[in-house]
């Protein structure tokens, strides 16, 4: 299936992997370029020398593009910015900001920028500051969101820009990118369906979580603080939001959270730990390889569209 997408990134298959904190590392980044979609190491907020080791090692596993999603609010988000120059990087993904002081930087150097956007108004700014695509993530996703759900998102941006549009948030099989395809989007990005990959370094404990979880176990925290965050119901979940209930200070909440996604990821504490994932989890029944995930997802999807 070709697209726009699969054009401008140089990849076989229209599904980026989502660049989630502590869990967008090397192998999974290699893995899913290695199987024809296209892999992306989260800088989150790791300093410059940490994030080139893991674009070095990850082009030791694979020889296919991948790219790095740069969270501009990181303190070190300057230093990866040329980093990626650098290190020749294909493609990026942004967020938590606006990446328009580093555009010409990295347009001079070749690399397409993809923005993460919630809104219309944002979709249009980031076109006119020279994205070569956007991102277009609902209210669905794990972790930080927004307010609109995908389903409306999706269309409203497609039809407001020329550039195309990446469906994300509540997508974890082919009826997801199917759907996500009528509604304008020319690719997907997928974040909680390869937390499970057999090549993701999360934590048992952690993917079982999300494979045992039903559709009522997505709750979304932080909500009284403005920065809400999608995770599953567990033990801190439940104190976090009693507090948050009680008008608990943003300090107060802040620090139950502290280290908390580390908590649940590397350490496989799914009681006290920050479990980040979409309102998909409750459709995730079992563990795979990034290549069956993806061409699971595909061949659903062909099958689907082909029927218009």
């Amino acid at each position: 299936m070709k697209t726009r997408v699969t054009e401008l990134l140089g990849v076989k298959y229209p599904i980026i992997q989502g660049g989630m904190a502590w869990v967008a590392e090397h192998h999974l980044a290699a893995a899913v370029s290695e199987a024809g979609g296209f892999g992306l190491i989260g800088a989150a907020s790791a300093p410059a020398d940490i994030v080139r080791e893991e674009i070095r090692k990850a082009k030791e596993l694979t020889n296919n593009p991948f790219g790095v999603n740069i969270m501009l609010l990181n303190p070190n988000a300057e230093d990866i910015a040329n980093l990626v120059v650098e290190e020749n990087i294909p493609a990026i993904t942004t967020g938590a900001g606006t990446p328009e002081k580093f555009m010409a930087m990295w347009k001079d150097a070749g690399i397409k920028v993809i923005p993460v956007v919630a809104s219309v108004a944002m979709a249009k700014r980031m076109e006119r500051c020279g994205a070569d695509a956007v991102v277009v993530e609902g209210m669905e996703a794990g972790g930080h969101i927004g307010s609109q759900t995908t389903m409306t998102l999706v269309p409203q941006i497609a039809d407001a820009v020329n550039i195309p549009v990446i469906a994300a948030g509540g997508i974890g099989d082919g009826r997801g990118f199917a759907a996500a395809w009528m509604l304008g989007a020319e690719a997907v990005q997928m974040g909680t369906r390869f937390v499970v990959a057999d090549e993701s370094i999360v934590h048992d404990n952690y993917k079982e979580r999300i494979i045992k979880a039903k559709d009522i176990d997505s709750v979304v925290t932080g909500q009284s603080t403005g920065h809400p965050i999608r995770i599953l119901r567990n033990q801190m979940s439940k104190e976090y939001l009693q507090k948050e209930k009680e008008g608990a200070s943003f300090e107060e909440l802040e620090y139950m959270t502290l280290g908390a996604l580390r908590k649940a990821v590397i350490e496989g504490d799914v009681t006290r730990g920050s479990v980040m994932a979409g309102q998909i989890a409750g459709l995730i029944d079992r563990k795979q390889s990034c290549r069956e995930i993806i061409e699971e997802v595909m061949n659903e999807a062909e099958k689907l569209l082909h029927i218009f």
